[in-house]
């Protein structure tokens, strides 16, 4: 697989990992409105390395038979990334399309930036508060993780190592590993505010795991198991959770 690029993979990580980070600290809080193009860009960086990452994750075990101690840090350090980006990247959006709306070229705003309508607001130093108050802001805010979601998460994390714990194997081994790293994933972008109802794929992947023991060879452990992850998943996926911040128009879409 690492020869399949035309390219060293390595150096092509390297570089997008690169301008990812480039795009990541450049710019100042309000840039969703002033460089929204920077926004955009960050967006789509973080997606696709978040997608090969979780697709490294998913074929090690089932394709390589071993694991990758790298490439699981690296996968964990991207599923931290994703919610953090999602919500920058909806504001961008969002602006884009008022100011299409009042008249303005969007593609002009998309490249230069513009002023948002509304009452103007007192220039504030956002370093002007104490240390704990900057980072609980940077850490908290716009990303949460609920209670239902973290068990949820425990739920995914557990699926990844049935190989080990109820020694399962074959198909039913391998559904485990994939379900578990979507689940994962879903939680991820679920822990985002602005994408909380992509909580709701849970479902799916818990009917799935209450499916798999009946169409796989599974032991009696492994049977349980997988029932008993698949409704745990199912009802961990109902509840909201708090939302602490407001998303204007787009804050009744959050269900």
């Amino acid at each position: 697989m690492a020869e399949a690029w035309p390219v060293s993979d390595g150096g092509l990580g390297a570089i997008t990992y690169i301008l990812e980070i480039l795009t990541g600290i450049i710019g100042l809080r309000a840039r969703w409105r002033t460089m929204p193009w920077l926004v955009v860009i960050f967006g789509l960086l973080i997606v696709p390395l978040s997608v090969t990452s979780i697709s490294f994750i998913i074929i090690q075990p089932i394709l390589l038979g071993t694991w990758s101690t790298l490439t699981l840090i690296g996968a964990a350090a991207m599923l931290l990334q994703i919610p953090y980006a999602i919500d920058e990247l909806l504001a961008s959006l969002q602006f884009l399309h008022r100011r299409a709306k009042t008249g303005q070229n969007w593609i002009r705003v998309f490249f230069v930036g513009d002023t948002d309508e509304g009452p103007d607001a007192a220039a504030v130093d956002e370093f002007d508060r104490s240390p704990g108050a900057v980072l609980r802001d940077m850490v908290g805010g716009g990303v949460s993780l609920p209670w239902n979601l973290a068990l949820a998460a425990l739920i995914g994390l557990s699926l990844l190592f049935t190989r080990l714990t109820l020694g399962a194997a074959g198909s039913m081994a391998n559904t485990d590993h994939l379900i578990g790293a979507l689940i994962l994933t879903t939680i991820s972008v679920a822990a985002a505010e602005v994408a909380r109802p992509v909580r709701f794929l849970n479902v799916l992947f818990g009917l799935a795991l209450l499916a798999m023991p009946f169409l796989y060879d599974a032991g009696t452990a492994n049977m349980v198991n997988s029932i008993a992850c698949g409704l745990a998943l199912v009802v961990l996926s109902i509840p909201r959770g708090r939302i602490r911040e407001r998303y204007g128009p787009w804050q009744r879409l959050i269900v």
